[in-house]
């Protein structure tokens, strides 16, 4: 394939620079891992993300510009002559989301990413804009919104209005709309329903959708045209998917279920009425992706896709509405096409771009003139962004945008392995390893446990992770066990989860660090780490299996188990009665029924048994795990005897968004576990465990 020529790279170049979105040079130099400053692993990155205009001709970048500035939208102009404006730019806001709804113009919201998740509700508004920049008009309120903000844009919607859709702009259609949900609390489960409405980006002004939804609508799926196809209700702890085909006016039950899941799960719907749907399949009950039979009434029961061993969590990608491929995930990305052009064309990217994953985003896909956005990243390399033109001289096709953390070397960053293994009672247990560069074959390194927040999600992809990455830098070994309750490997490993808070899902924690010990990759000296759920295992694995831990860092963990699925009226969280009545009795414990089982797998009932140094860290704003569980859990450890390190960051939620409180943070970690695992003398009991 011919190179691109070097005076269209430094044109780009050249481009980014003026508008501040490039800090460093595609290649960069060697540097030995411990000496990277935690600044590279946490500060925001350069390039959020990208996305190509319908036609192709242009490309919208949300990034951060120079000296500090907060993320803004650019749009760059991809024709023979390079040209790149800033669109849109807030004193004390980020540009968020943002979607093209033309060629011409383009929606995004606003948001603070400096304020972690975590926080309650934030409206973030809708606004649009002009390609050049012109014509800003404010669509829906933000709920906080700085005045002098507020008065740069007109009239809007209530901040209780969200994004729904936005069609693709077929010819002879207006193509200067989009689809929004007014929404109101269901007084039944506490939810979030909506009502749709058509609202005109150029006049800000709103008009019912022509469709009758079912009562208490949560979610929709509509076709290119802006039609609704699908809708999901929830009412009364019972979930309901309706279908309404084409030229269909009333809505037909298709499946139902509960808060906990469907029997099966729309995914998308084409232009030519094909429904596809996520079912389960075989004794794991693993999800594949199919079509829904209309003549049935059920899934077809041969699948589209299967990717034994893990949940295909697949995508359907369409092009102007028509289906061309499926993006899924098994233990890293990968995309089928249906489109045998664009098959072909993802075999020359894979030869272009050999390390890591290649994620195509394109315009008239396959055809000659096709335009493609391509998004490079793997285990080591965070990402970037390259524009591929067809129809245009070799020498022109292919342009680089830029890459999403500039700072990073893909050469010093540690490399990513998943394993399978097999838990103390015979289940597979998938489990993730960061290794250290310089890590010698039957030379132990010594080792962070790093158990994943949620439970009840996936944990690792392969792709860069910046807390990982960090942690080998320092020389350790970084393991990360998807324990039963895990997404992503299984209905049935999730489901093994439930009510196993502190008990088999701590002891899949324990069979990781004992496994790589056998293997020879962890050495006797291992620390157990952890955010939100991980923050709690953090401290249970202390608890529970002390013996095999130096020591632990927990940060915004839950540490009682009746606070967390019962709530304190004078404690403010965000959780709902929806979760409460519905979801947590399953999932974790019935605070009735299961009221001994919570209080004997709480932490801070458990707090005589922590013997191992513990840094315990909460934000002080947050209301997903409020500070009261750090409070608490304090309080039990000095009254044992064993006063933690406590570190609070002030206006911080569940999660840390300043850079500054990041960088902070790291460091503490870094000098809390040198003390515990590279300075302190080896412990005999280290590898077995107490089995309590």
């Amino acid at each position: 394939m011919t190179p691109m020529s070097s005076l269209r790279r430094r044109a780009l170049s050249f481009a980014l620079a003026m508008v501040g979105l490039q800090g460093a040079a595609l290649a960069q130099s060697a540097s030995a891992p411990s000496s990277v400053p935690p600044e590279v692993f946490f500060k925001d990155a350069t390039l959020h993300e990208a996305r190509l205009s319908p036609n192709g001709k242009r490309l919208a970048v949300a990034a951060p510009g120079a000296a500090g500035l907060r993320v803004g939208l650019y749009v760059f102009e991809l024709g023979p002559r390079i040209e790149a404006r800033r669109v849109v730019q807030f004193a004390n806001e980020d540009v968020g989301s943002f979607q093209w709804v033309n060629d011409d113009k383009l929606v995004f919201s606003a948001t603070d990413r400096r304020i972690a998740s975590g926080t309650h509700y934030q409206a973030v508004g809708l606004y649009s804009v002009a390609a050049d920049g012109t014509g800003a008009r404010q669509l829906i309120q933000r709920e906080h919104e700085a005045e002098t903000e507020r008065k740069a844009f007109g009239g809007a919607l209530t901040w209780n209005h969200r994004l729904l859709d936005v069609p693709f702009p077929h010819e002879g259609e207006p193509g200067n709309r989009v689809l929004v949900g007014k929404f109101g609390i269901n007084r039944s489960n506490n939810r979030a329903a909506y009502t749709p409405f058509w609202l005109n980006i150029d006049t800000g002004r709103a008009v019912p959708a022509s469709f009758d939804e079912p009562r208490g609508a949560v979610s929709f799926l509509f076709d290119s045209h802006g039609e609704a196809r699908v809708v999901v209700t929830e009412q009364d702890g019972v979930r309901v998917a309706y279908w309404r085909g084409p030229d269909q006016k009333t809505w037909t039950e298709i499946t139902r279920g509960d808060l906990l899941g469907l029997p099966f799960v729309p995914t998308a719907v084409d232009d030519a009425g094909r429904l596809f749907v996520r079912r389960l399949d075989g004794p794991q009950r693993y999800d594949v992706l199919t079509r829904f039979d209309f003549q049935t009434g059920k899934p077809e029961p041969r699948a589209l896709l299967s990717t034994p061993g893990f949940d295909a969590q697949a995508t359907v990608i369409l092009d102007a509405g028509r289906t061309v491929g499926l993006r899924y995930e098994t233990d890293a990305q990968a995309t089928a096409w249906f489109d045998p052009a664009m098959r072909e064309f993802q075999k020359q990217v894979d030869a272009r771009f050999a390390e890591g994953v290649n994620e195509i985003q394109c315009a008239r896909c396959g055809k000659p003139d096709m335009v493609a956005l391509v998004r490079n990243f793997s285990d080591r390399e965070p990402g970037s962004y390259w524009v591929y033109r067809g129809g245009v001289p070799d020498a022109e096709r292919w342009q680089p945008v830029g890459r999403q953390r500039p700072d990073v070397d893909p050469g010093t960053m540690a490399s990513q392995e998943l394993h399978r293994i097999k838990a103390r009672d015979g289940i597979d247990l998938p489990v993730w390893l960061t290794v250290p560069q310089g890590t010698a074959p039957g030379k132990p390194a010594p080792a962070v446990v790093l158990v994943h927040g949620g439970p009840f999600v996936k944990g690792r992809s392969w792709e860069w992770n910046g807390m990982a990455q960090f942690l080998a830098s320092r020389g350790y070994l970084v393991i990360e066990p998807e324990f039963r309750g895990s997404r992503g490997y299984g209905d049935k490993h999730y489901r093994d989860g439930f009510r196993q808070w502190g008990q088999a899902m701590q002891d899949d924690v324990a069979d990781a660090l004992v496994w790589a010990r056998q293997q020879k990759l962890a050495s006797d000296r291992a620390c157990i780490a952890g955010a939100s759920y991980g923050g709690y295992s953090t401290l249970m694995g202390l608890a529970k299996d002390g013996p095999l831990y130096r020591c632990g860092l927990a940060w915004l963990g839950v540490s009682d188990l009746m606070l967390l699925v019962k709530g304190d009226r004078w404690v403010d969280d965000d959780l709902g009665s929806s979760y409460r009545s519905f979801m947590a009795p399953t999932m974790v414990g019935d605070p009735v029924k299961d009221a001994d089982m919570l209080r004997a797998n709480s932490p801070i009932t458990l707090a005589d048994r922590i013997r191992a140094p513990l840094m315990l860290v909460y934000g002080e704003r947050d209301v997903r795990v409020p500070i009261e569980h750090g409070e608490r859990m304090r309080e039990a450890l000095v009254k044992a005897g064993r006063p933690p390190e406590w570190v609070t960051y002030r206006g911080e939620a569940h999660g840390f968004g300043n850079t500054d409180n990041q960088v902070d943070f790291a460091r503490r970690v870094e000098t809390f576990l040198a003390k515990h695992l590279k300075d302190a003398p080896p412990t005999a009991q280290a590898g077995q465990s107490t089995g309590q």
